[in-house]
Parts: structure tokens; C-alpha cells; sequence
């Protein structure tokens, strides 16, 4: 891990335009967990007079060679820590995470992370066009946050919690690394490329043709099942899923989408976009040459040095049930349930949070 950290600012309302504007700062290196704001360092948790303390930070890590932006909210520092690992990849949960999950910062350290490319790590290192990112890389990058965590934090594990993208992120993690982990939860869980589009598109079809719903039927014929050589292609399919998972889901709270103040910038959404783009690209490449061409989570093997929780909306079209239980029953592990949320797809909704938030109570924090 880098000993070279740039800034971590302490989160305050009146200091957030501080926080995404101050200069770096290079910190000790013989404290590389000791963050800076302004001149003032911050031990997190890890100092033994903090273990009862709040903790509010938000700056920039330098991780894998970047910056990259991080979030810890949290009532007390004797809390487990939730390393969340968004979807996307580009789809960074930070700019929503106080409205979606803010009720859980009296039980947990929540911790949000703009992945490499996306939102304000993008921002912060916007790549060059032909720079390439990789899966590798990505699960490089997470482990070194998950290891600055347990040190900054004062946790010898933390809780990795995984959501469609993020969720091929957490298995990786979780299998390369797992005496950093108490538990990988996983939402929406991609499996494997090759199945996991085969049974949406077919799904998909399926529904459609049930409906008569031809506006759909001749999207799906122009676009033809996958593997998909147009970037595009998936675009038009999710569109279509997303419309069908909406007949049959309770959708979230609209509030949940509006995002925070220090996300909702004009430089801010602009930079969000920008990478959004440029992480889906990387994700489906081309010509279907781009990261999800190698997820194929099988072939890592499925026996796990860690408990193993998957929270799944039965709607989900994109990553079904389908695919996602014959995987679960392939695992071998300390532990290990799959949780079926009626009524949810794809997406969090109130029910999908809420039953995440019981298996975390109920099942991670007991076996702690």
C-alpha cells in the first residue's frame, strides 16, 4: 500500500466547498494512515481514545497510483465498518448514500467509495481516452482500500458489501483476500457474462412476446441476442428491462435520487456523466472486448474462507434468480444464505435496503 495519502477532510456543513477545493496534501510517511485537512491530521479511528467517537470524513485516498474519493459516516468507531462497492462500474452510490442508507450510521461505519473512472475520482484523474481500465486492477484497488480501512478504522475486518458491478468486485476481493473480511454481502450478483446476458435477453423476450408488445419485440430483433458487438446494444436492452421491472417492483423513494449538495455541482454532474460514460465503455468494450468479457465467477471457484449473504429482488431481470441461485448452491463457505426480496428488481427499493439492513444485523454482526 502507497504511504503516500493526499488529504482526507473532515466533513462539516460548513466546509464542504472547502473539502472538494483544498490542495493535496502528502502525509508522513511514517503515518500513512493519519489524514490531512487544512493542516490539521485526523487519526481516524484508530487511536484508542476514538473507539467511542463519531467519525465524518470525506477526501481523497491515493490508491493504485490516483486519487481516489472516499466517504466515512458513522455514530461510533466501535461499529462494524460496511465497505460499500457501487455498480456501474460508473454508478458511484456517494452523491445518495445519506438518503438511502443514512439510518444505518447509528449501527455501522459506512463507507462509500468512488471507484477508479467514476464520479469524483473521475473527476479528480480524468483518464485519457485510450487509458484502459481493468478487472485486475479494480480488485488491486479495492483491497487497498479494504487494508487502509482495517488500519484507519482500528478493525482487524470489515463488512465488503457488493451491488451488480460491485458485486464481481466483492467476489474477487473477498476470494483473494479474505482474512480482511467478515462477510461479503452481495446484491444483484452477476455470476458470468455469457449467462447472465443470455438469461436477461431470453427473459426479456419472453415477457415481451406474452404482452404483445411489439415496440419491444423489434428493439430486441434489431439489437439480436448477445454477445453484443455494439456498446450500445446493452443500453437499449436495460432500457426495455427496466420498464418491465417497473410494472411488477415498488419503486424508491424520489428523494433517493436527488443527490447531496457537494455532488450536485454543475462541475459535479458534469464530471459524473463523463465518467459514467467512459466506465461503461470500459465495461462492455467495443466490440464486447471490454471487462464484463471476463466475468465468469464459477472459475475463480465457488469455496469461500468467508460467510457468504446474497440479497436479491425476485423482479430482477438483469441478474435473475435464475442464474444467481444455482451459483449460491455451488458455494461452500462458513456461512452463507440467499435472501429473496418480493416486489424489487435490479435496483434498491425501501424493501431491498431493508433487507440488507436485517441480514446484517441478524446474520454478519452475531457471527462477529
Amino acid at each position: 500500500m502507497s504511504n503516500a495519502w493526499t488529504y482526507f477532510a473532515r466533513a462539516a456543513a460548513s466546509t464542504l466547498l472547502a473539502c472538494a477545493s483544498l490542495a493535496a496534501v502528502a502525509a508522513d510517511n511514517n503515518s500513512p494512515d493519519n489524514f490531512a485537512s487544512a493542516g490539521t491530521r485526523y487519526p481516524g479511528c484508530a487511536a484508542a481514545s476514538a473507539q467511542v467517537s463519531k467519525i465524518s470524513e470525506q477526501g481523497y485516498l491515493r490508491v493504485g497510483g490516483v486519487e481516489q474519493w472516499l466517504t466515512i459516516q458513522g455514530s461510533s468507531c466501535a461499529n462494524p465498518v460496511v465497505l460499500f462497492l457501487h455498480g456501474g462500474p460508473g454508478n458511484p452510490l456517494s452523491p445518495y448514500a445519506d438518503a438511502i442508507y443514512g439510518a444505518w450510521q447509528k449501527d455501522f461505519t459506512l463507507v462509500q467509495w468512488d471507484q477508479r473512472g467514476a464520479g469524483m475520482s473521475y473527476g479528480r484523474n480524468p483518464p485519457s481516452p485510450d487509458a484502459a481500465m481493468t478487472l485486475d486492477q479494480m480488485v488491486a484497488d479495492g483491497l487497498e482500500v479494504a487494508q487502509f480501512l482495517t488500519r484507519h478504522l482500528g478493525q482487524r475486518k470489515i463488512i465488503l458489501m457488493g451491488s451488480s458491478w460491485g458485486s464481481v468486485l466483492g467476489v474477487h476481493m473477498a476470494k483473494r483476500r479474505p482474512e480482511l473480511f467478515m462477510a461479503y454481502v452481495g446484491t444483484a450478483q452477476l455470476v458470468s457474462q455469457v449467462r447472465n446476458q443470455a438469461a436477461f435477453f431470453d427473459k426479456l423476450k419472453s415477457l415481451a412476446q406474452a404482452a404483445g408488445d411489439q415496440k419491444t419485440l423489434a428493439a430486441l430483433d434489431a439489437v439480436g441476442p448477445p454477445p453484443w458487438q455494439n456498446p450500445r446494444a446493452f443500453g437499449v436492452v436495460r432500457r426495455a428491462g427496466r420498464a418491465y421491472e417497473g410494472k411488477v417492483s415498488t419503486p424508491a423513494p424520489k428523494h433517493w435520487w436527488q443527490p447531496a449538495a457537494l455532488y450536485a455541482t454543475p462541475q459535479a454532474l458534469e464530471h459524473t456523466e463523463q465518467g459514467e460514460d467512459y466506465s461503461w465503455l470500459q465495461f462492455v468494450g467495443f466490440k464486447n472486448n471490454g471487462i464484463f468479457l471476463h466475468v465468469d465467477l464459477p472459475k475463480l471457484g465457488t469455496d469461500f474462507a468467508v460467510p457468504v449473504y446474497l440479497v436479491q429482488g425476485e423482479q430482477d431481470l438483469l441478474t435473475p434468480v435464475d442464474v444467481t441461485r444455482p451459483f449460491f448452491d455451488s458455494i461452500t463457505a462458513p456461512d452463507k444464505a440467499l435472501v429473496l426480496v418480493p416486489l424489487a428488481g435490479h435496483d434498491p427499493n425501501e424493501a431491498m435496503v431493508a433487507a440488507q439492513y436485517q441480514l446484517l444485523k441478524e446474520r454478519v454482526v452475531l457471527r462477529k
